[in-house]
């Protein structure tokens, strides 16, 4: 059922999404607030958008133009919805799969890139929702780590930045392909859901040309947090 909802407790902003299928998830919230010190112009795009929760989010906090790419038509049309009801023009998704992106962007252009992706690699042994949407959504169908950085890679200006969240047990392998295509990890941020468990969030800002070297910030626990805004606040 398709409905229109607070998001969260982000005062003035509704979302549109599916309450028995695709929905915004707490991550998104995160990455969100993880995102900070962005200057005004900067370009930034959402490279897997949803029904544009970090969009949204974002918005609060900055004037920028965002636009967002969903490859899944229905996924799209919550999101064009979820822009309309807001009344934010300065926001904007694009119904394509985000490997086309060089047909809206000319290489080396983009200033941030945001991305809350799939988080399960496509195997054998993958078990995938009977919900298509879903299926695309949390596995790596359309799009896989190794999409991601060397997109970045192409289409991030020279110190652009990539901001991600992802599960934690992938952080070395992300490390990894990150190096590979020069947009190295320079802050990791992981998340908590309960006192004394193992982080299974981790949220990271890779800079493209970037020397070696990464900043770990305290673990964080959002354990019985009543509101998210504000809590990577500098």
């Amino acid at each position: 059922m398709i409905v229109k909802n607070d998001l969260f407790d982000y005062k003035d902003r509704y979302i549109i999404q599916d309450n028995e299928g695709f929905k915004f998830s707490l991550d998104s919230i995160l990455l969100a607030e993880y995102i900070q010190n962005i200057k005004k112009n900067e370009i930034i795009v959402d490279l897997c958008a949803g029904n544009m929760a970090v969009g949204l989010i974002l918005s609060k906090y900055f004037d920028n133009n965002i636009t967002g790419f969903e490859i899944q038509k229905e996924v799209f049309d919550m999101a064009v919805k979820s822009i309309e009801i807001n009344n934010l023009n300065r926001l904007n998704v694009i119904n394509d799969d985000v490997n086309n992106i060089g047909k809206y962007y000319p290489k080396k252009s983009i200033d941030i890139m945001v991305c809350n992706p799939p988080y399960f690699k496509l195997d054998k042994t993958s078990l995938l929702n009977k919900n298509n949407k879903l299926s695309i959504a949390r596995h790596e169908i359309a799009l896989n780590l190794e999409n991601i950085f060397q997109i970045a890679n192409s289409y991030l200006k020279d110190t652009g930045k990539l901001y991600m969240v992802h599960r934690a047990n992938r952080l070395d392998e992300i490390i990894v392909i990150a190096s590979k295509y020069n947009v190295n990890v320079k802050n990791i941020q992981l998340i908590t859901t309960k006192e004394e468990m193992e982080p299974y969030i981790v949220l990271i800002k890779c800079v493209k040309n970037s020397k070696f070297g990464v900043k770990i910030a305290p673990e964080k626990c959002i354990q019985n947090l009543k509101t998210y805004q504000n809590i990577f606040k500098e």
